[in-house]
């Protein structure tokens, strides 16, 4: 994949935003391996944009790697300073996965109750909860309140 070209603004924002960030990846004096290709590849796809540090003194093998990194992964080549590269790729949106098994309306939900004592079974007690209830942390179900309104606005027609 070739790399992503920016504009100059672009990039101008990318190391604003990049300024706050700790390297993920470090590259160590073996160089650029398989393993730390998938490192960075996957760091790109958690966080987009990503800080790398690499442990040689060559600057000529620094910018060596960044290009190759960007070449490969599909990245754009944010900065080279020192020894922290910056590389950014648009994270791809993820499917939202429709799940048939939830249907919106009552559920039953089984409620534990656990012995005090810590000697006997705990309870448990089958609820149906309507779409207006919670379980508050005693076990109780709880309706959702009306929201009260000021009685010194005036009522707006809605």
């Amino acid at each position: 994949m070739p790399a992503i070209n920016l504009t100059p603004a672009q990039r101008k924002d990318k190391r604003a935003e990049a300024h706050h960030l700790s390297p993920v990846v470090a590259i160590g004096n073996d160089g650029l391996s398989e393993g730390v290709e998938r490192e960075v590849d996957a760091a790109l796809k958690a966080h987009g944009l990503i800080k790398v540090r690499v442990m040689s003194d060559d600057r000529a093998e620094r910018d060596e790697i960044l290009a190759t990194l960007a070449d490969r992964l599909g990245a754009a080549p944010i900065q080279h300073i020192g020894k922290l590269l910056v590389l950014w790729r648009p994270i791809a949106p993820k499917e939202k996965i429709e799940r048939q098994d939830r249907m919106p309306g009552p559920r039953t939900v089984k409620i534990l109750k656990f012995s005090k004592s810590g000697n006997h079974r705990a309870q448990v007690k089958k609820v149906t909860v309507l779409g207006n209830m919670r379980i508050a942390a005693g076990g109780e179900l709880k309706r959702a309140s009306k929201r009260l309104r000021s009685t010194k606005k005036p009522a707006q027609n809605s």
